[in-house]
């Protein structure tokens, strides 16, 4: 009887071993914020625990680069945007984007109105405040479309680094910075400024966009089947997460405040970026998540418009899969 007893105890407990939650580690772009509101809601409603996911999800900073992060191993899919995940796959990180959250981009250069700008044929000799650590890339491709030089020559700008703030502008120190929709512009209104001292030109509408806020693993990754259905199941609930997000804003602001340990954000910002961040979310005939191809093809023909020096040297091979959204979604 005590056998039995035993080897009862025995294979409960390696059913508990089997049904033990799968890690997966998440890289975010950028801290704590609404950007990321999608996995912070599903993980605080538990749809990765109901995947069988033990998630964990890395906040992002300036110092933090996400294709350093995955190639070194301290992450198993990142969020990134395209253009310097390409840019990263052509100097040797085999990024792969497993799935298309931003389905529009957020991008834009927002110039002071007393600086003279009007239009882009306005930026020629003027000051542009631009983000560095992959963030150029969609920047350096405009300019080369419009033909100015970005060092500092007569005829072209002159570039300022810019820091994650708006100071720049504010300080008249630039004619016009990178800001988003969903975040620098607003820090320009809540600072003071109003939005007929500004000009505001979006990606966009320039016809320059390239795709933001994917995510991302790794050929070796994808090379394994486990990885590939924790992978999918990680997506599934990203989207439930994403879903719930946009229908319940409010609530999902206070989760990510919850989650910001730094205390930096107010909930009166991120309900306006919560918002904005919902214009931008995926919307197409396959649904949130699905990477379209023609998005892609349109990404790589910006990053490789400039005639000198493009962002990417040649067409990217295996650089994008539907293996993971089929695994989820089915094909």
């Amino acid at each position: 009887m005590r056998r039995i007893v035993m080897a009862a105890a025995l294979a409960i407990g390696m059913t508990g071993t089997a049904k033990a939650a799968d890690p997966l580690a998440l890289q975010l772009k950028w801290v704590a914020q609404a950007q990321f509101a999608g996995y912070y809601v599903a993980a605080a409603k538990g749809y990765y625990k109901a995947a069988g996911l033990d998630l964990t999800i890395k906040p992002g900073g300036p110092d933090v680069n996400p294709s350093q992060v995955i190639a070194g191993g301290g992450a198993d899919v990142v969020v990134d945007w395209m253009p310097s995940a390409l840019a990263a796959r052509e100097k040797g990180v085999p990024l792969v984007n497993i799935a298309q959250v931003y389905e529009r981009s957020g991008l834009e250069l927002t110039c002071r109105k007393d600086s003279g700008v009007r239009a882009p044929a306005d930026f020629k000799g003027k000051t542009l405040g631009v983000w560095f650590a992959g963030n150029e890339y969609p920047f350096l491709s405009w300019m080369a479309k419009l033909g100015l030089k970005t060092d500092g020559s007569p005829d072209g700008v002159k570039v300022l680094k810019q820091g994650f703030n708006v100071d720049p502008l504010l300080q008249k120190q630039a004619a016009c910075i990178s800001t988003m929709t969903y975040n620098e512009y607003w820090q320009l209104i809540e600072a003071g400024m109003k939005p007929d001292q500004l000009v505001v030109f979006k990606y966009e509408d320039q016809g320059v966009a390239t795709l933001e806020d994917g995510l991302y693993s790794t050929e070796a990754k994808l090379k394994d089947p486990a990885m590939v259905d924790r992978l999918a199941r990680f997506l599934k609930a990203s989207v439930q997460g994403w879903k719930y997000a946009t229908e319940h804003q409010d609530e999902a602001v206070k989760i990510v405040l919850d989650n910001d340990t730094a205390g930096a954000q107010t909930a009166g910002h991120q309900k306006r970026m919560m918002a904005e961040v919902a214009k931008l979310l995926g919307t197409g005939p396959k649904g949130m998540g699905y990477l379209d191809p023609a998005a892609y093809e349109r990404t790589v023909q910006v990053l490789m418009s400039g005639a000198s020096d493009p962002v990417i040297t040649r067409k990217p091979e295996g650089a994008w899969t539907h293996a993971v959204w089929d695994k989820a979604f089915g094909p």
